[in-house]
């Protein structure tokens, strides 16, 4: 229980930051794209303070599995034990997930976090963007479970 609310809790705060920098604006998204016209720096302030955050957790989580033996404070507080990233090669597979992640936020000035938050608009497009999303997952679902092969965001596990 105290995970779910502390996910519901993390989740809404999200929302709400990503709501008060503007980034569910599409406009601001483009902006920040179109680097030969009007560029609008405001998404890269965005990134650098979400990448700063990430980067001072990632090193406590990392410095709290070297000391574990050592009785060292204990992260994650609602969980066991925390999954670090295991898999550093880049392939195929991941460069056209960036490929199609990138044109799909160019054109529609969305991606998945901005376009959830912006579904409280009720703006038809946004429900178009997030259905196609969804639909986008469930055929790489099928494909992953069909051709029976290890996923990557689950390399221990044979499909789903």
């Amino acid at each position: 229980m105290k995970q779910s609310a502390l996910a519901l809790l993390t989740g809404a705060l999200f929302a709400v930051g990503l709501g008060v920098s503007g980034m569910t604006e599409p406009s601001r998204v483009i902006g920040f794209l179109d680097i030969a016209g009007d560029w609008d720096p405001s998404l890269a302030f965005v990134m650098v303070g979400a990448i700063s955050v990430h980067f001072l957790a990632y090193r406590v989580l990392r410095w709290q599995q070297r000391a574990a033996a050592a009785r060292a404070p204990r992260f994650p507080l609602l969980a066991d034990r925390v999954s670090l990233p295991t898999r550093t090669g880049v392939d195929a597979r991941l460069l056209g997930g960036a490929a199609l992640f990138g044109a799909g936020w160019g054109l529609a000035g969305y991606c998945p976090g901005p376009a959830l938050v912006s579904l409280a608009t009720g703006s038809g497009v946004v429900l178009a963007f997030v259905l196609a999303m969804a639909a986008g997952m469930a055929v790489e679902h099928l494909a992953t479970v069909t051709t029976n092969r290890r996923h990557p965001r689950d390399p221990g596990r044979e499909g789903r």
